[in-house]
């Protein structure tokens, strides 16, 4: 009686342990489709009880790190909290070393993160490199042109395990202004990065667009951010009336040294954003770089939502508003005229 009773109990401990092996598989095959990262309630059902989101930041220069406050502000309103709910918000700045961003993003992948936030193109490169081939999803924030990247696809179909935010500068408005603000110049230097597929798109259009506005262009193009001086020099060196800046990653992130060869040949900078025109450059037609995080933070959360990452549309940010500093007009003799009276002035 006692073997037949213990028998029972032992069949019944081995259906149990089955039915419970049975129910978490169950719970493993209900998995996110293809393209789409667990949302947090379907990694804490499944056991996992935290989401891993990793934040790559290719340089610490201002219009970066107010995407970075944006996108941190767009998870949290969706309800993606550093600490929070199990939710784990990873920061890394790669300093402007691409090699720094290519070993963050792997670190990542390997370190089991279910979605990864990049910001500026190289270090966009460096996630969706890493991460393409592991699954898991990468949203994009200030990447100026995706598709030659080779981050998308197509803006409105990416099919490609990335998508995100791209800041579309308003070239034509910048070069209205230059004209504006400098009526009697012929000339405009370029200094840009020529391994950064934004910079080469956007010099591309400022050269197709500066014969309507009866410019030329002088460009000079680097490899790295050792180069930026000799590059600053060979730009005065060429008698440029003015310098014209784009979102490039090496020459932003040392705008100082750029400014210091220009402002001793006594020429104008024209930034592509508010903050370069906070730290000297003369005016800009800016994006709101906070509003472009916000909306990247909103787009990540909706794939941790369950969103296909696949068929998510680029979100592309075009528009634009005038700032300038009337000190460093007034530094180079230029005087606001009466179209851009109402452009906003960072000095005040």
């Amino acid at each position: 009686m006692k073997k037949h009773t213990l028998r029972n109990y032992l069949s019944l401990a081995v259906a149990a342990a089955l039915a419970l092996s049975l129910a978490a598989c169950g719970g493993t095959s209900s998995s996110s489709p293809s393209g789409a990262a667990p949302s947090a309630s379907a990694s804490a059902a499944g056991g996992a009880g935290s989401v891993k989101i990793g934040i790559i930041q290719y340089a610490p220069h201002p219009s970066l790190d107010n995407c970075t406050k944006g996108i941190v502000q767009g998870l949290s309103d969706a309800g993606y909290t550093d600490g929070q709910n199990g939710v784990s918000i990873d920061i890394q700045n790669g300093q402007g070393d691409k090699s720094n961003t290519d070993m963050m993003a792997k670190n990542m992948v390997s370190e089991g993160y279910n979605l990864i936030i990049a910001v500026a193109t190289p270090a966009a490169m460096s996630a969706y490199s890493a991460a393409r081939d592991a699954d898991v999803p990468v949203v994009f924030s200030a990447v100026s042109d995706p598709v030659a990247a080779g981050l998308v696809q197509s803006l409105d179909t990416p099919q490609s395990g990335a998508t995100g935010t791209s800041d579309s500068l308003n070239l034509a408005g910048q070069m209205k202004m230059i004209r504006a603000l400098l009526p009697e110049a012929k000339t405009i230097g370029v200094l840009y990065t020529t391994s950064e597929p934004n910079s080469v798109s956007h010099l591309k259009t400022f050269k197709e667009l500066a014969g309507q506005y009866g410019f030329t262009i002088e460009d000079v193009g680097i490899t790295n951010e050792s180069e930026v001086a000799s590059g600053a020099a060979a730009l005065v060196a060429r008698d440029v009336d003015c310098v014209n800046n784009f979102t490039d990653n090496n020459v932003v992130n040392n705008l100082s040294t750029l400014l210091h060869a220009t402002d001793e040949a006594g020429i104008p900078v024209f930034g592509s954003e508010e903050e370069q025109v906070r730290n000297g450059c003369v005016a800009s037609e800016t994006l709101d770089y906070v509003s472009l995080g916000v909306t990247t933070g909103q787009m990540a959360a909706s794939i941790l939502d369950g969103a296909d990452v696949n068929t998510m549309a680029v979100s592309v940010v075009a528009d634009s508003t005038p700032v300038y500093s009337a000190a460093a007009c007034e530094k180079f003799g230029i005087t606001i005229p009466e179209a851009y009276t109402s452009a906003d002035n960072l000095d005040q």
